[in-house]
Parts: C-alpha cells; structure tokens; sequence
C-alpha cells in the first residue's frame, strides 16, 4: 500500500507544467484555471473509472504485475485485438510524456538563460523561434539516461529507480513550488486578494501539501530500489549546487570588471 505512494507522484510527473505552458497560451487567465480544474475528472475517469473497469472483469489479487492488467483483462473478455491496441496506446503515451517533458525543460533552460542563470547558448532560437539548444541537449540527457538499461539488466528493477529518482526530483519542485507560494502569501498579501483565482485551502492546504511530500520522502526509504534512488538524489543537488557557486562567481568576477571599466572612464 506505502509502495503506491510512489507510484502515484510518480504518475502526477508533469503536472507543474501547466504554470510552464501558461505563457504559450493567449488568454491564461482562462486557460490556466480551466486546466487545472479538468485534472480531478481526469483522475477519476483515466485512473478511477480504468480500475473499476479491471475489478469488475477480475480479482485485485490475480492482477499480475508482470502484465499490463488491461491486457489481461481484454483477453479475458475474449478481444485480444483491443489488448494489442491498449500496447499501442500505451506507446504512444510514453512518446507524449516524453515530448512534454522535453518541451517543458527546453522552455526552462531558455528562460534561465535569458535571467543569466544558465549558459547564454540556450537562449538562442530558431527561425520557427524554438529553442534549438535546450531542445538538443534536453534529447540528449534522455538518451543518456536510457543507459541504466546496461548498468541494470532487470527492466522492472530499473523502471523502478527511474520512477523513483524521478518521484525525488518532482517532490522537489513541488517543495519549491509550495514554498513559494508560501512566501508569495507572506511578501504580496495584496495581490493575493486581488487574484481572481486563489489556492482552495490557502495556506493551511499549503503545510498539508508539505508534510504529504516529506511522508512520501519517507515512504522512499522503505523499500530497498526506491531507497537507491534516494541515496543517488544527492548527486544530481550537489550538482547544482556546484554549478550555481560557479555561476554565482563568474558574475561576480564580470560584475567587478564592469564596476572597474566605469571607474576608468
């Protein structure tokens, strides 16, 4: 049961991405709030509404999780040509997933780019204005990461790791996130007043969010793959961290070199 924790924030993987795509919209003072209140319905009619659906063909507990279950349930029902098309779909899932995540961390590099927060490469653009090198080197790092295949034969062992490290990472931006907006509420009551669409719960669904994400941190160590994951999560911060006291001195230094050249003239 614990387990399903990770598995469920796993699932939730690209939520977030709906404050990244709201500056490609052109009205998102519409756009947002109606895509947000969609995802409930679409928890309860691809999640829910999908489980009801494989209950009522078969028992929870002849559920193999070697097999997709909706595999199994269609050729139990006698149409082993709809189990070929749920592989279809579920193929053509995983390239969708891949392409927002892709789209998504391309748009990021770019923006941090412009604030100077990355390298200055990535905000070049196309003559279709995409941003070429972030798209690149985001399609890069995915190929990379393919390589664990090598490093773990088992499949669902190292579905597992990745699910989970990537659960650690997106727990991370969802701290961040609530954080923000935990400051956000502290730094601009005014504005929080004058938002047409606020947070159900304000700040108290705001701790509970943060002790849910601590909880499942704590879920994670459970169990000795996602526990791998966990320990291997401080290698990608430490990273960062690196980079950004690098970052942080070389503007220092062009800062310096600045101030004296003014000072010369």
């Amino acid at each position: 049961f614990l387990a399903g924790f990770q598995i469920a924030i796993f699932a939730f993987v690209g939520i977030e991405l709906v404050g990244t795509t709201a500056a490609e919209t052109k009205d998102p003072h519409k756009s947002l709030p109606k895509a947000i209140n969609s995802i409930p319905l679409r928890i309860l009619l691809f999640y829910v509404g999908a489980l009801v659906c494989i209950i009522a063909v078969t028992s929870w507990a002849k559920v193999s999780p070697e097999k997709s279950p909706f595999v199994e349930m269609f050729t139990l029902v006698g149409l082993p040509i709809a189990a070929g098309l749920i592989n279809f779909v579920v193929a053509t899932s995983a390239l969708s997933s891949a392409n927002s995540g892709i789209f998504a961390t391309s748009r990021m590099l770019y923006g941090l780019a412009l604030d100077n927060d990355a390298p200055k490469s990535f905000s070049k653009l196309s003559k279709r204005k995409v941003p070429i090198r972030g798209l690149v080197f985001s399609m890069a790092c995915v190929t990379i990461g393919t390589s664990i295949l090598f490093i773990v034969p088992n499949v669902m062992t190292a579905f597992t790791i990745i699910s989970a490290l990537t659960s650690i990472l997106c727990i991370f931006t969802f701290m961040l996130i609530v954080l923000s907006y935990i400051y956000y509420r502290k730094k601009s009551p005014e504005l929080h007043i004058q938002s047409k669409y606020k947070m159900p719960g304000g700040l108290f669904m705001a701790w509970m969010t943060m002790l849910f994400l601590v909880f499942t941190i704590v879920i994670l160590a459970l169990d000795h793959d996602t526990l791998i994951a966990l320990e291997c999560s401080p290698i990608w911060f430490i990273g960062l961290f690196i980079a950004y006291k690098y970052k942080k001195k070389k503007m220092l230094q062009l800062d310096i070199l600045k101030a004296q050249k003014v000072d010369y003239i």
